[in-house]
């Protein structure tokens, strides 16, 4: 998920580069909905690991 976050944030950035102000605005809100949605996921999974007795990495 991260993967995509990043593709799409590379994506606002040529379009930003190249003059296309309505694709690089959608481009990087997706980017920065799955950056967050990758984070709560990291966090979860983390405290999931925690409460079933491993130690974090």
């Amino acid at each position: 998920m991260l993967g995509w976050a990043l593709t799409f944030l590379v994506v606002a950035l040529i379009a930003a580069a190249l003059g296309f102000g309505g694709i690089a605005g959608a481009s990087a809100s997706i980017a920065q909905i799955l950056f967050f949605v990758f984070i709560v996921l990291f966090v979860v999974a983390m405290i999931a690991r925690a409460v079933r007795g491993k130690p974090p990495v």
